[in-house]
C-alpha cells in the first residue's frame, strides 16, 4: 500500500494529506525561525540573504525529495 502526502501539479508539490500539511508547515516555521534569528545580526539585505541561504535551499530539497517520494507515480510525466 503506497502512502500519498503530496500531488504534482507542474513544478512544486501540493499537500493532500494531513501529514503532508504538517511537513508543509513545518518547513515554514523552520524558515520563519531561520529567518529572524539570522536578520537579527545582519547589517544588509545581501548579509540576510546570504546567512538564509544556504538553510532554505536544504530544507526545501529535502521537502523536494520528500514530496516526490510520496506522491502519486501515475501523476509523473
Amino acid at each position: 500500500m503506497k502512502t500519498i502526502w503530496f500531488k504534482k501539479t507542474g513544478w512544486i508539490y501540493i499537500p493532500v494529506s494531513v501529514i503532508g500539511v504538517l511537513i508543509s508547515l513545518c518547513v515554514v516555521f523552520f524558515c520563519v525561525t531561520v529567518f529572524i534569528a539570522v536578520d537579527r545580526h545582519s547589517h544588509s539585505v545581501s548579509d540576510t540573504i546570504y546567512g538564509i541561504f544556504p538553510f532554505f535551499v536544504s530544507v526545501f530539497t529535502i521537502l523536494f525529495w520528500i514530496a516526490s517520494n510520496t506522491s502519486d507515480r501515475k501523476q509523473d510525466n
